[in-house]
């Protein structure tokens, strides 16, 4: 028993302080303890510091992961490795990844290509992101990041105003020097109790060209509905002086790469705020998704994606479990095969 006690002691003073010790023996080199991973979870094997008695030398530690039926996880993708030590300690930072696709907009309900134009939210759009809110509301998030569009930035506000921590999200101007000054906070206290959210225009919806504030239906009545059709879903082809999905994914991944990861890569949870085409090229990214599989994703007003960065990889979790009913939110096979049945029923009946 006395034995027991010890052990279990030495394990302690392991876990808070650190061994001391290397392949070498020496005494003064931190040393590194042997992982090996098995099903649903790992095992650590920890060398003991020398103690009298039957105290084993080494103790074998296994940390089992439980499963949930409400979690969605996807292939993670792993980030570019890099040798540099300070690299690989961020690596072992797990961070809270949140992706919100704004609530209905008025040109939603209006069924108009909206794209860059800045439309506010309808009343069930406000609905929809303090629903989102109500969703992810024990999920710490440290940053928030939007478009330069009203509607996702409305969606991120009333997205907090039902978080737990009750933390006031605040925009952060650095358009001038006068701008980042005027709106200095000049409480720490303050600060602790915010959260600063940056806008983005890399974040912006997909810019739709002459195809913005017309009316969809008539749109293909004008100019064909297989031609809008390829306008809408393919990757590559932009309509008439607008982005493709594929010009929209270069200049969202490319800023979600160099302005986000580093943050989420240094431990801060982040929620970004955005559309549904610049939100289907970051999860492309994430997810690995083809350039055909990326046009057959679909993405619901005001359904948060959670994703976890671990050990430099992003592992998808799905939608948090509403307080009503789940949402769905992210490609699936059989979505797509669905949505193929469903396109050729619809040309059957044309």
């Amino acid at each position: 028993m006395a034995s027991s006690v010890a052990c279990l002691h030495a394990a302690s003073s392991i876990q808070a302080q650190g061994f001391k010790g290397s392949s070498t023996g020496s005494p003064n080199k931190i040393g590194a303890f042997p992982l090996r991973m098995v099903l649903k979870g790992f095992s650590l094997d920890v060398p003991l510091p020398e103690r009298k008695g039957n105290c084993p030398r080494s103790l074998n530690l296994h940390v089992v992961r439980s499963s949930s039926s409400q979690s969605s996880i996807a292939d993670p993708i792993e980030l570019p490795s890099n040798s540099n030590s300070t690299d690989s300690q961020k690596k072992s930072t797990e961070a809270s990844l949140i992706l919100i696709r704004h609530g209905e907009s008025l040109w939603n309900e209006k069924n108009l290509f909206t794209g860059c134009v800045d439309v506010p939210l309808t009343k069930k759009g406000v609905e929809e992101a303090i629903e989102a809110g109500k969703r992810i509301r024990n999920i710490p998030i440290d940053m928030i990041y939007t478009s330069s569009l009203i509607r996702a930035q409305m969606t991120a506000m009333l997205v907090m105003s039902e978080h737990r921590r009750r933390k006031v999200p605040i925009i952060i101007h650095k358009e001038t020097e006068e701008a980042q000054r005027w709106s200095q906070i000049y409480s720490e206290e303050t600060k602790m109790q915010s959260i600063p959210v940056i806008t983005a225009w890399q974040l912006n919806e997909r810019m739709y060209g002459e195809l913005q504030g017309l009316n969809k239906q008539e749109t293909a009545e004008l100019f064909g509905k297989e031609k809008v059709h390829e306008w809408r879903r393919s990757y590559d082809v932009p309509p008439p002086n607008g982005e493709s999905l594929e010009m929209c994914a270069e200049r969202s991944v490319t800023y979600f790469r160099d302005q986000i990861v580093p943050q989420l890569l240094a431990g801060k949870n982040v929620m970004i705020a955005a559309h549904g085409n610049s939100l289907r090229s970051i999860i492309m990214y994430l997810d690995k998704l083809t350039s055909q599989e990326v046009i057959k994703l679909e993405l619901s007003t005001g359904i948060p994606m959670l994703y976890i960065l671990k050990n430099g990889k992003f592992i998808r979790r799905g939608s948090p479990i509403a307080p009503s009913e789940a949402g769905v939110y992210a490609y699936s096979r059989s979505l797509a095969l669905y949505r193929q049945k469903l396109d050729k029923l619809e040309e059957m009946f044309e």
